[in-house]
């Protein structure tokens, strides 16, 4: 696949990875009641807050990769 297209696709997958991430924190913090406490909510919004961060960073990763070499018979 060349770059131009896995960034395309990347990208896309990026944002509906993004939004569904963010949905589904928002209910397991409900589910959790995490607003019970305080310190809990904070906790909890800056984890899920920061774990999006390494699916995202292999989408990108792999966005990013360069082009394989046309192959040549010689």
């Amino acid at each position: 696949m060349k770059q131009s297209n896995r960034k395309l696709l990347g990208t896309i997958v990026l944002f509906v990875f993004l939004s569904v991430y963010a949905l589904l924190a928002m209910f397991v913090a409900v589910a959790l009641q995490v607003n019970a406490s305080r310190l809990v909510e904070l906790a909890y919004y800056v984890v899920a807050g920061l774990i999006w961060v390494i699916p995202a960073a292999g989408i990108i990763s792999w966005m990013s990769k360069e082009d394989e070499s046309p192959k040549t018979d010689a």
